[in-house]
């Protein structure tokens, strides 16, 4: 790995044995995330610091960012036109939670449900490392529980965790995803686990 500076973008690229730190930096707040448009939701979710694998031409880090970047905008603002653009019809969730659909129906199904529970729900790309075919993030989801969620009314409690994912791309589309969220800290943030 290389450290460079990615020209227009302003985001530094650190070497790969920082790519653990969390940077402490939170979203300016969206006050209903379906207010916000799909160019506005892409810009929200800029990485605040990346790292690009050696060996990766500019044609292939575009033909990864442009299916990444529609995907976590999607997350800020619900668009179906942002999640089509970014995830092929075969995608495939590998770590599904039980319950939730599979293919590009599930991510759709998940935002229903958070939004419900979060709807003022922020989504922070904190670190992107891009290698290969591959995209690791890491995430940070803010918001306040002020809906609902397992039968539980929020009060407007704060929600603060982090989550990764691993994003496979192939021909322009997300074709697969290992995630992992840190769902105990968000259940005990909400009251439903002590």
């Amino acid at each position: 790995m290389s450290n460079r500076l990615i020209p227009g973008n302003r985001q530094l690229v650190i070497p790969a044995a920082c790519a653990v730190l969390a940077l402490g930096m939170i979203l300016p707040p969206v006050a209903v995330a379906a207010a916000v448009s799909d160019k506005e939701a892409i810009a929200l979710t800029r990485p605040k610091s990346v790292v690009i694998g050696d060996g990766l031409s500019r044609k292939q880090l575009s033909s990864l960012e442009r299916p990444v970047n529609a995907f976590y905008g999607f997350w800020v603002n619900g668009s179906p036109a942002l999640l089509n653009e970014a995830l092929s019809s075969a995608f495939v969730d590998h770590t599904l939670p039980p319950g939730r659909p599979q293919g590009p129906t599930g991510p759709a199904t998940a935002y229903a449900a958070f939004s419900k529970a979060v709807p003022d729900l922020r989504v922070e790309v904190v670190q992107r490392i891009y290698a290969k075919d591959r995209v690791v993030s890491h995430l940070r989801f803010t918001g306040h529980f002020s809906g609902s969620f397992g039968g539980a009314v929020g009060k407007g409690q704060n929600v603060d965790f982090i989550a990764t994912d691993i994003l496979r791309v192939q021909k322009g589309k997300v074709t697969d995803n290992w995630h992992l969220e840190d769902n105990l800290t968000f259940l005990k943030q909400i009251g439903q686990v002590k």
